[in-house]
């Protein structure tokens, strides 16, 4: 069995490739970085670390080549004739590999070849669709109605955690990728088209609407927290933020809001959910990952946008009638980092017009009246003792007289 794996990076190597290769599927990686390409039509093989703070464990991956993705015609070759595709090369690059990716399928529906599913491994709501316009493009009326019956396009919800290689990470190898244990892959079930491929720890799942904001409103959004509460503290990697008491107990509450919203909006029992937010404490905690509040917290304008991690979480959990207190002290601490990012002055009017800019929340938004005070306490220098303690006042006031 043939995969394609178009992205040779972290996600690409160190998850998806991995997983395929566990799963017996000769594995071809596409991507544009030509000594990441030599090296994998050398060895025709590299590890992957599992490494936690007592130690690691190695693997390597091997039946594995690499196609440049600047030779098109090897490139949409290797799709023709996949038996399965996926894609790690973010958001920004979606674009640039749809015409490439439909070559692929033009050469594939010549063929007369099976349906081809394509599992879709970025950080972005509606990826499905977003790929699906961008390879339509470049397809006619004819393969348009082919590829809706014959290409499956299956979001992915990539909850393993794979930091920036390091040099001593790599170890002397360069291909060497350095993951955390945890390693299942949810996927929507609904994108499937034909039989659905049989990978080692896929978890298919519809609606997957629900996947998709789990990993963006509970490990997200608690990840991106702790970030924000580490560069408050002048840290400089998640694991210090996890062992310090008031940081893990901001960023457990502020998952909780988030789970029992989801619990609610769903209509799941919020145990699971509950659990998965204590695992991802424990998980943040991986002094071997090396992770950095900075590399986390990086990209405020995304961060904190509409929908995201912190703003969207916030918004649903007001929906669903649970204050987000907690996930606005996040924001509070995201406001400051952005501020710090735009070589702008800490103050109150600089904060109200950031959020109102950059998160859609304007003054009179329920969300500013929670956000805003926090921001001022964070910003005149309000340890997060006391911090935490303002965002419990703030949630107790919201809820009024309990009976």
């Amino acid at each position: 069995m043939k995969a394609v794996m178009y992205g040779a990076g972290n996600i690409g190597r160190g998850f998806i490739g991995y997983l395929f290769s566990k799963s017996g599927y000769e594995v071809t990686f596409i991507d544009v970085a030509e000594p990441v390409v030599h090296a994998l039509n050398r060895g025709r093989a590299y590890p992957v670390r599992v490494v936690s703070s007592e130690g690691y464990e190695e693997e390597i991956v091997s039946e594995v080549k690499a196609v440049n993705g600047r030779d098109e015609n090897a490139a949409a070759e290797a799709i023709a004739e996949a038996d399965v595709m996926a894609t790690a090369v973010g958001v920004n690059v979606m674009g640039f590999i749809a015409p490439v990716i439909a070559k692929g399928l033009k050469l594939r529906r010549a063929r007369a070849r099976a349906p081809l599913n394509i599992i879709i491994c970025e950080n972005l709501i509606d990826a499905n669709h977003v790929l699906s316009r961008l390879i339509k493009e470049h397809l006619d009326m004819a393969e348009r109605a082919w590829f809706d019956e014959n290409v499956g396009l299956m979001e992915a919800s990539i909850g393993r955690m794979v930091p920036v290689q390091t040099p001593e990470m790599q170890d002397g190898n360069p291909l060497r990728v350095c993951v955390e244990r945890y390693g299942f892959l949810p996927v929507d079930a609904a994108g499937c088209r034909g039989e659905m491929p049989r990978i080692a720890n896929m978890v298919p799942f519809a609606p997957f609407d629900f996947y998709i904001r789990r990993k963006l409103y509970l490990h997200n959004c608690g990840h991106a927290i702790a970030a924000y509460l580490g560069l408050l503290q002048g840290r400089n990697y998640i694991y210090e933020v996890a062992e310090n008491a008031d940081a893990r107990l901001i960023c457990q509450s502020a998952m909780t809001e988030s789970a029992i919203a989801l619990a609610k909006a769903y209509g799941v029992d919020p145990a699971p959910l509950l659990d998965h937010a204590f695992d991802l404490l424990v998980r943040f905690e991986n002094r071997a990952l090396m992770d950095t509040c900075a590399r986390v917290g990086a990209d405020t304008v995304r961060k904190l946008g509409a929908s995201d991690r912190l703003i969207g979480a916030a918004r649903l959990c007001l929906e669903q009638g649970v204050t987000p207190a907690f996930i606005a002290l996040g924001a509070a601490a995201a406001l400051m980092g952005h501020l710090d990012a735009a070589g702008q002055p800490q103050s109150p009017g600089n904060a109200r017009a950031a959020l109102e800019a950059v998160s859609g929340v304007g003054a009179d938004d329920p969300l500013a009246a929670l956000i805003l005070p926090l921001y001022e306490l964070a910003a005149g220098g309000a340890d997060l003792g006391a911090l935490r303690r303002a965002a419990d006042r703030a949630r107790v006031a919201a809820r009024g007289p309990i009976v």
